[in-house]
């Protein structure tokens, strides 16, 4: 599949996925969040589910934790964040009571409805490496109940490509940020997965 037939196949999931009302979230977003990148993307980043700024702006990871991942990307691993594909399990923000006002992650019956949008983004994508962020993403991809912290660093498989579980950008800024333990062991994970593609850092 080349590029310009990727394009238009992710553009009409996305197009799917604005008129989405197959759960509750559709009844409090601004708008869906369905991500965003490069369709020929060796690197997927997949999160929970979008935040008040993501809400607000229809992409992926824009705010603290999303300058945080870019980071990542553009410094640790050498590469332009446009490169990488990078989404979300669900496409709406989930959020407490559905009041709008404090995130979530998404329950059962929201990641059952939004996932299939999910696995046909990385059918289309064929990403070398998927890295999944925090636990709501990594349980669902490798389809276990284990925590993020055993899971962490350790390579896994999903349908024959290699999974690469770390902490999610907003969980290293709540436990210190910059200065955190936890923002080392999101390198140290990274580190893997440059040695796993081969990729010189930059």
């Amino acid at each position: 599949m080349n590029t310009l037939d990727k394009s238009d196949k992710l553009q009409s999931i996305a197009s799917e996925v604005s008129k989405c009302t197959k759960c509750k979230l559709h009844t409090t977003r601004t708008q869906t969040v369905f991500g965003e990148g490069n369709p020929d993307a060796e690197v997927m980043f997949i999160g929970e589910g979008p935040g008040k700024q993501e809400d607000l702006t229809g992409r992926p990871f824009v705010g603290k934790a999303g300058e945080l991942l870019t980071r990542i990307i553009e410094k640790g691993m050498g590469v332009p964040r446009e490169s990488v594909f990078i989404a979300n399990v669900t496409k709406c923000r989930p959020t407490v009571d559905l009041k709008f006002d404090k995130d979530r992650p998404p329950d059962e019956e929201e990641t059952i409805a939004c996932s299939p949008f999910l696995l046909r983004q990385i059918e289309i994508i064929s990403p070398k490496v998927i890295i999944t962020l925090g636990n709501p993403s990594t349980r669902f991809i490798l389809r276990t109940q284990e925590g993020i912290t055993k899971l962490r660093g350790k390579w896994g498989d999903f349908h024959g490509i290699p999974v690469m579980p770390t902490y999610h950008p907003s969980y290293v800024i709540r436990n210190g940020g910059d200065n955190s333990p936890l923002k080392r062991d999101v390198w140290e994970d990274v580190k893997l997965v440059l040695q796993k593609l081969g990729w010189k850092r930059a």
